[in-house]
């Protein structure tokens, strides 16, 4: 089954590297397990010892590979990056999983990647007729190759040259045999944090990566911001015009664990937030609130709160159904949802429900689910959505289906209604959304946030001429794979 079916949204990898620490390579693993939800098909971590690069990359989970202590040990030195890899229908191969390493003139460097290049096409087409050679097929490797291809002296004046050339949304973390430097992109779209644990800076996708360590939240890394880690020191420069922040909507919505810190909230209370929203927006009589777990948890709470409804786990979700079990047999892939759900049937036969789900992409999976519940002996079930109408794709990195396989992109609420054949269907409205997130008693301008999926509105509109292809991601096209 290609992951381009899930009905989910999904994000593109998560980075973790760590400077001036004895144990940077366990450290780097434990971190890379606590974005594990970020990506799952492929983790690797490179090391340095002060005078050696390691690189040990495998396939699969973290905790499948980097708990062993003789892979540790292959992972010698005080510096080290890692990386979690989400790949789409594109090539899953042990030569595409990061960090990548390359041996360049000013020395080595190794490069973690988390988001997509919208102008990756263009780049590479243009290297290659330059001379260069490609080992991979990611347009992570784009960077590396402008990086190499530069003729500046310094290697931050490199790095801001090639950052000049390269579009769309990303967070980086690189590592030279003096640095350690993490980068985010102009309008912070990819999300990038600066821990500390004692004398030992820190770059994470997410703030879980550090309290995994028990390290200190230092701050999120600025919209178009570098912050450079020498000798112990920490040093930051902006090299580029300022541009209003635009950081991606669905960290707060989904793709961020309940726990980490955004903006000085927990991803979970921006989540009730956005019930607490929807239930205002909502005059529905109804027995319980039920949430689609895991990523409907918050929300369904938050409504409940706010309705004074019952909340009930009408829905328990199996954790244990990994890829390696649903591949094989079509036969069992045809169970589809009942694998990962089953009902609590007592609880909602003849009852009529509020089902709460954080997002609805195809709508193939609330179709099953609503059925699902019906079957149980539901007496009636009610949709309610705690984010607006995903309209438009993505191509700053997350995995998701392409315009025209989106449910709400030309369908009206009735006709989804009649998809999914739930009794009622709701959204909540953009301005509920921003409420949510940035409080009702602030003045509301739009855009704050990259929330392209419901509006059209792109911080950075795509070079290589994506809108008119039938692609999820750019690098996807002619083989390639996702960073």
């Amino acid at each position: 089954m290609k992951k381009s079916s899930l009905d989910k949204l999904n994000e593109e990898c998560g980075v973790f590297g760590i400077s001036n620490h004895e144990d940077a390579s366990a450290l780097v693993a434990l971190g890379l397990h606590a974005l594990q939800h970020r990506g799952q098909e492929g983790c690797g971590i490179v090391s340095f010892d002060g005078t050696n690069y390691h690189s040990e990359k495998r396939q699969g989970l973290v905790g499948d590979h980097f708990t062993d202590p003789e892979t540790l040990k292959k992972l010698p030195g005080e510096f080290a990056v890692g990386h979690n890899r989400y790949s789409t229908t594109g090539e899953t191969s042990l030569r595409n999983i990061q960090p990548f390493f390359a041996d360049l003139h000013m020395g080595g460097l190794s490069l973690a990647h988390n988001g997509n290049l919208t102008n990756a096409l263009y780049l590479r087409e243009s290297l290659v007729k330059d001379g260069a050679i490609f080992r991979t097929t990611s347009d992570t490797e784009t960077i590396v190759q402008l990086i190499a291809k530069s003729k500046r002296d310094k290697f931050i004046d490199k790095l801001i040259e090639a950052l000049f050339q390269i579009q769309g949304g990303y967070s980086l973390i690189l590592m030279t045999n003096k640095k350690l430097v993490g980068v985010r992109d102009p309008f912070g779209i990819r999300p990038l944090v600066i821990g500390k644990l004692k004398k030992s800076y820190i770059f994470a996708s997410e703030t879980c990566a550090l309290d995994i360590i028990g390290a200190e939240f230092v701050r999120e890394i600025e919209n178009g911001e570098i912050v450079i880690v020498e000798k112990g020191k920490l040093s930051s420069i902006k090299p580029f015009p300022k541009q209003k922040p635009r950081p991606c909507i669905f960290e707060y919505i989904y793709f961020a664990r309940p726990d980490s810190l955004i903006s000085g909230k927990c991803a979970y209370e921006y989540r009730k937030n956005l019930g607490k929203e929807l239930a205002k927006e909502t005059d529905l009589s109804a027995d319980m609130v039920v949430p689609v777990p895991d990523s409907g948890v918050p929300a369904a709470l938050g409504y409940a709160e706010q309705s004074n409804k019952k909340f009930e786990l009408g829905l328990i979700r199996n954790h244990y159904v990994g890829r390696t079990f649903i591949e094989p047999s079509q036969n069992i892939r045809s169970l589809g949802v009942k694998l990962k759900l089953s009902s609590t049937k007592t609880i909602v036969k003849n009852k009529s429900i509020i089902l709460i789900d954080d997002s609805l992409v195809r709508g193939t999976t609330c179709h099953k689910i609503v059925k699902m519940l019906y079957e149980a002996g539901a007496a009636e079930v009610h949709v309610r959505i705690a984010c607006p109408q995903i309209k438009f794709p993505d191509f700053y990195g997350v995995d998701m289906p392409t315009k025209e396989e989106l449910l709400a992109h030309n369908r009206c609420i009735s006709e989804m209604t009649k998809y999914i054949k739930a009794k009622s269907l709701k959204f909540l409205s953009l301005d509920g959304l921003y409420k949510a997130l940035i409080g009702e008693k602030r003045n509301i301008v739009y855009p704050q946030f990259s929330d392209h999926y419901f509006t059209g509105d792109y911080p950075v509109k795509p070079s290589d001429n994506l809108e008119g292809l039938k692609v999820k991601q750019l690098s996807l096209l002619s083989g390639k794979s996702n960073s």
